[in-house]
């Protein structure tokens, strides 16, 4: 029995632009074009006469911008949206507000003919697909539940862990989901911390803007991850997107590393990538953090850091927008602990304050092969 095809709604000003992602969806089997919209007020409208399975949403658009024909969609019908949006500063910024209000995921609109085409023959299918089954209303739900929520209080290390604190590392990785699951986190999260360093799938552009956010709502300093930043304690990077990140040692600092790899676990930036530096270089002093995301990502370096002697945290299912790398990498045996969103900030200082003193690497960096 054939599966029936996932109805798609595509909603951008550009007539270039929805012909191209039109032709690319039709291109593959499995996709039904439900309807196009050259305006946020012509797609609400089709959105309650078509009920399609996912819309494909522009956020630059004259008369009813993005952001509000949105908010609208998910109060009249919860679907799931994918931002396609602009590499630009404007858009990154309007893009991550997205992800923050409720869309699901995001494609880049890259400069250049071919980029574009690729970009929807490929990238912008798979999130599709991924999409389906999600269950936006509880999602949104969830969401609402959280942030009406008061954080709960997380204890302050104590002075004999303060000063471990620059030779241990927190690895995150998370995806679908993250930019939210991460203010939460990052709000709760104070100083004194190891370094962290975060891999949020995004595209280029997009994760200097996050990371702006994130500094802004917490009391660690957040920034955007660059060539040769040594790592702080009370400080967080964001890897770049469209850059493979790792740590490297240089006599006693530890300092990051941005190049331009293949792919890995289908992603660039990779937490794999990330994590099997970190295991490499932090050994047993280094506490891994797994989050809601689609896919596979990170249950390798999750294996890494175990291995190193490290330990892994999970976020769980019922706290999850979409449990998927972390409930891979806990199938797989390579998370200790899984603990809800809002309990994480509590677990990730726990059991900072319960690392080992500092030992050599003990892990090799698989990871290198890549370049």
């Amino acid at each position: 029995m054939s599966r029936k095809p996932i109805r798609v709604l595509v909603i951008d000003d550009s007539p270039l632009v929805r012909e191209l992602i039109v032709d690319s969806l039709l291109a593959q089997c499995g996709f039904e074009i439900a309807g196009v919209a050259a305006d946020g007020f012509q797609g609400l409208q089709l959105l309650e006469e078509l009920q399609p399975d996912v819309v494909t949403l522009d956020l630059q658009m004259p008369g009813k911008d993005g952001l509000t024909t949105l908010e609208e969609i998910l109060q009249r019908r919860p679907t799931p949206v994918i931002v396609v949006s602009a590499l630009t500063q404007r858009a990154a910024e309007s893009a991550v507000d997205a992800l923050q209000r409720g869309a699901m995921d995001y494609v880049a609109k890259p400069e250049g003919m071919a980029a574009m085409r690729k970009s929807f023959g490929e990238e912008l299918p798979a999130k599709i697909r991924n999409m389906v089954g999600v269950d936006v209303a509880h999602v949104l739900q969830l969401r609402r539940a959280r942030a009406e929520r008061r954080q709960l209080p997380v204890a302050r290390l104590d002075d004999g862990s303060q000063r471990r604190c620059a030779a241990s590392c927190v690895a995150i990785g998370v995806s679908t989901g993250g930019p939210p699951a991460l203010a939460r986190l990052f709000a709760a999260l104070a100083p004194p911390l190891p370094p962290i360093v975060v891999v949020q799938h995004m595209p280029e552009m997009f994760t200097r803007s996050f990371a702006e956010r994130l500094n802004s709502l917490s009391p660690l300093t957040v920034k955007e991850a660059e060539e040769g930043d040594v790592l702080q304690p009370n400080c967080a990077y964001v890897a770049p997107g469209g850059k493979q990140l790792r740590i490297r040692r240089r006599g006693e600092s530890r300092i990051i590393e941005i190049f331009d790899g293949e792919f890995v676990s289908g992603h660039k930036p990779s937490v794999d990538v990330m994590m099997s530096s970190v295991a490499a270089v932090y050994g047993d002093r280094c506490v891994g953090v797994i989050m809601t995301g689609m896919g596979r990502d990170g249950a390798d370096g999750c294996g890494a850091i175990r291995a190193a002697g490290g330990f892994v945290l999970g976020q769980d299912e019922e706290s999850s927008d979409v449990y998927g790398m972390n409930k891979v990498a806990w199938v797989e045996g390579n998370v200790d602990l899984q603990t809800s969103l809002d309990h994480m900030p509590e677990a990730i200082v726990v059991r900072v304050g319960q690392l080992p003193g500092p030992r050599k690497p003990v892990v090799p960096f698989v990871a290198d092969a890549i370049r």
